[in-house]
C-alpha cells in the first residue's frame, strides 16, 4: 500500500510529499521545493530508500530543491509535462526574485504526459495532465489508496492562481472538472498548500468550482 507524509517547506509552506511503498520501502519526494537537508533527514528517519523525485510543476516553491537533490543523490527527476520547460529554465531567476536559496535549472530525466504511470515498489500511480495553473502541471493519482497529489490545481476551498505566465482560468476549471472529479468523491487530495480535502467536498462546496 502507498503511504505518505506531508512536509511543508520554504517560506511559502509548500506541501512536499514523501511517498513510499510499505512493502519495499522505496520512496519518492513529490515537489521538493527546498529545505533539502530536512527532506533528506525525513527520508533517513523512516529508513526509506529514496529512488526518484516527482514534480507536479516547476514553480520555485515546488521545484527549487530538485536540481540539488538530484545531483547530490543521483536521483531521476520525473515530470512535469514539457509545457513547464520555461519555468524550469527560469528557476535560478525565480529563486532570486523570491529570495530563495539559489536553485539549479535541470532537464527532467523523464517528462510526463496525460495517462502515463509512475511506479514505486508495488504501488502504481496514474498521471493526469492538468494545465491551467501552469501549462505543464500534472497530478499523481493512486486509485488503490484513494489519494491524489494535485500540486496547485485545487485547494481546500480554493483553486490555483492563473495570473502567472502560461496560466489560464478556463483551462484550470476544465482540468478540475474533467480530470479530477471523475477520480471519485471519496478521493482525498493533497494540495500544494494548506490542508487536505476530498473531491466530493470541494465539488459540493468550493465557491470556485462547487456544483460542477
Amino acid at each position: 500500500m502507498l503511504r505518505y507524509h506531508t512536509i511543508p517547506v520554504t517560506p511559502f509552506q509548500q506541501n512536499c510529499s514523501l511517498v513510499w511503498c510499505d512493502q519495499t520501502q522505496e520512496a519518492a519526494l513529490i515537489d521538493p521545493g527546498g529545505e533539502v537537508e530536512r527532506l533528506k533527514a525525513e527520508v533517513a528517519q523512516r529508513g526509506l530508500r529514496l529512488v526518484a523525485l516527482w514534480l507536479t510543476h516547476a514553480h520555485i516553491d515546488h521545484a527549487g530543491g530538485t536540481g540539488t537533490l538530484a545531483r547530490e543523490l543521483g536521483l531521476p527527476i520525473v515530470g512535469p509535462h514539457p509545457g513547464d520547460q520555461f519555468w524550469i529554465d527560469g528557476l535560478p531567476q525565480q529563486s532570486r526574485m523570491f529570495g530563495f536559496p539559489p536553485a539549479e535549472a535541470f532537464t527532467p530525466t523523464r517528462w510526463l504526459d496525460d495517462g502515463d504511470t509512475v511506479q514505486l515498489g508495488q504501488s502504481q500511480l496514474t498521471v493526469r495532465h492538468c494545465p491551467g495553473h501552469t501549462p505543464g502541471h500534472v497530478v499523481f493519482h493512486s486509485a488503490e489508496a484513494k489519494r491524489c497529489f494535485v500540486g496547485d490545481v485545487l485547494f481546500a476551498g480554493s483553486i490555483g492562481r492563473t495570473d502567472f505566465p502560461g496560466g489560464d482560468h478556463a483551462t484550470l476549471i476544465a482540468s478540475i472538472t474533467d480530470r479530477l472529479w471523475p477520480m471519485g468523491d471519496d478521493t482525498v487530495f493533497i494540495p500544494g498548500h494548506g490542508p487536505e480535502s476530498s473531491f466530493g467536498h470541494e465539488r459540493r462546496s468550493n465557491p470556485f468550482v462547487g456544483g460542477t
